[in-house]
Formats: C-alpha cells, sequence, structure tokens
C-alpha cells in the first residue's frame, strides 16, 4: 500500500533531504544545469519550481519564503533578478529534464536538469519564441472570381 507516500524520501531523512535538495537548487540557479540522478531530478523538480513561480512576482514576502528555503544570499538574489525576468511570461515548466544513461560505477540512471529559457540550442531566440493557439478553423477568404472558376471546372467534368 502507498499510504501517506507522497514524495520521494531518497534514502534520508527529512533534515538531510531538505538540505541536499535546498543546496540542489542553488547549484541550478547558479549553474543553470546539473548533472544527478534521476530520482533527485525529479525530487528537485517539485522543490524547486514552486520556489522560481514566487521569484515572478518580486515582494518582500516572497523574498523571505524563497530565502527560507535556500539560505543563500545569493541565489536568492540571482532568481529574482535574473531568472525571474526570464520566466515572467511562461506559466510553469521551468526545468527540462535530459536522461543521460547509466553511472559508470553503479549503473543509476543520470540525468540533467536545466532551466529551459537558458537553453540556446531548444530556444535559439531566448524569451522571443511564443507557442500560438488557435482556437478555431481558420476560415479562407476566397474572391467571386476564384469562386466562378471553380464551379465552371466542376462543370466541365460533369
Amino acid at each position: 500500500m502507498r499510504h501517506g507516500k507522497k514524495h520521494n524520501h531518497l534514502g534520508r531523512t527529512t533534515s538531510h533531504r531538505k538540505a541536499m535538495l535546498s543546496n540542489m537548487t542553488c547549484s541550478l540557479i547558479e549553474h543553470k544545469r546539473i548533472n544527478t540522478t534521476v530520482a533527485k531530478a525529479k525530487a528537485l523538480r517539485v522543490y524547486a519550481e514552486p520556489l522560481i513561480t514566487k521569484s515572478k512576482s518580486d515582494t518582500t514576502h516572497n523574498r523571505r519564503i524563497v530565502f527560507s528555503h535556500l539560505r543563500d544570499k545569493e541565489a536568492v538574489t540571482e532568481l529574482f533578478k535574473e531568472i525571474s525576468v526570464k520566466v515572467a511570461d511562461r506559466p510553469g515548466g521551468y526545468l527540462r529534464i535530459i536522461k543521460l544513461g547509466n553511472r559508470q560505477g553503479d549503473n543509476a540512471p543520470m540525468a540533467m536538469v536545466e532551466l529551459v529559457d537558458y537553453n540556446e540550442i531548444y530556444n535559439p531566440n531566448g524569451n522571443k519564441v511564443k507557442k500560438t493557439t488557435r482556437r478555431g478553423r481558420s476560415k479562407k477568404v476566397e474572391t467571386p472570381e476564384v469562386e466562378g472558376t471553380v464551379t465552371e471546372e466542376k462543370s466541365e467534368e460533369e
């Protein structure tokens, strides 16, 4: 049964897990991408993405909340000054997890975690790439001349 298992404990105590995820988030903010195991990467995404969402509105309260999780003044400053500007129009999904294969020593599955807006290969124009959603079928406007030629061709074929 899976009662009360809401997150991966990663084989650590609560304090060790919180400290590890905090340090991994600070490293991710500093370097923009890190390599880790797949299980830690998935746990990091759950931990870091709400903090990045908090950084989108730069208030004293949000800074204090993020600082209580990260405990690194430089990381909090960089998160609120640089990263929040790049992710301002993104509604979520700030991290990308790319599986790399297995580690040589213990065959653990490895992954690279990166901030989506800082990868120039997938996003060459920076924040300028925006997806447009189409809500309906586009309606073609035809001139009467085009319609007349189409009907004449159909009538000749019949």
